[in-house]
């Protein structure tokens, strides 16, 4: 071939041509803008409740500052159950037996 490239010579220009990463391909980039005229989302019906429920809650309890005391409780129940779970599906994959990759038989 007269006048082409040997296959040396393309791979280092293709290295020289690579994209580089970081702050080089930032730069490039042209990402459309967002219209601060486009009105926003409205709110889902449990963050209209929760607004209210923030007032009245807020009224009547002005000095409770922090609600983690009363989380504490609820979290330490869900770590309960999911221990539990965890140990429900150790068992019931144990249970299923695997033939390339399809359930074959369970006890």
């Amino acid at each position: 071939m007269k006048g082409g490239k040997s296959r040396s010579e393309s791979k280092k220009a293709d290295t020289k041509l690579a994209v580089k990463k970081g702050a080089a391909a930032k730069k490039g980039s042209k990402k459309a803008g967002k219209d601060p005229n486009k009105p926003k989302r409205p709110a889902s019906a449990f963050f209209v409740f929760m607004e209210e429920f923030r007032k009245k809650f807020n009224e009547e309890n002005p000095n409770n500052k922090a609600v983690s005391a009363e989380k504490a409780p609820y979290i330490a129940k869900a770590d309960k159950r999911k221990v539990e779970y965890e140990k429900n599906m150790k068992a019931y994959n144990k249970k299923q037996v695997y033939c390339l990759g399809k359930v074959v038989q369970s006890f």
